[in-house]
This record gives C-alpha cells, sequence and structure tokens, in this order.
C-alpha cells in the first residue's frame, strides 16, 4: 500500500461509519468502472484496428481528401 492511500485510509477510519461506507462505496464503484472500461477497451482493439486498416488501404488507394476544417 502507498504512503499516501495509507494517510487516506487513516484518515477515514476518523469519520463516522456511515461516512466510511458512503466513502467507500465510491471506492468500489469507482473501481468497478474503471474495470468495465478496461474490458470494453480490450475487447474493442480487434474493430478498432480493422477501422484504422480500411482507413488506411482508402487512404493509399487516393480515396481520401483532405480535411478542410473552412467547410465543416
Amino acid at each position: 500500500m502507498t504512503e499516501l492511500l495509507e494517510k487516506a485510509i487513516a484518515k477515514l477510519k476518523t469519520l463516522p461509519p456511515k461516512q466510511q461506507d458512503a466513502i467507500a462505496s465510491l471506492i468500489l464503484e469507482e473501481l468497478e468502472d474503471e474495470n468495465i472500461w478496461d474490458q470494453a477497451f480490450e475487447q474493442s482493439q480487434d474493430a478498432l484496428a480493422k477501422l484504422a486498416a480500411e482507413a488506411m488501404a482508402e487512404y493509399q488507394a487516393g480515396k481520401t481528401q483532405p480535411l478542410d476544417p473552412e467547410t465543416l
């Protein structure tokens, strides 16, 4: 455990139980959200690679145009 995390936990221990539980719930939710994003990103790598390859093929075949921000 890092020193910073140890300090945070020491402060949390001084809070009333309801506040400790509320903060613990927030931390657990954040960790779960991070896990969900990591899994989604891992699963999307093949699709992203395929899209990138298609875009490069179109570019190399001369099927693309330079982006002109003035015409957006």
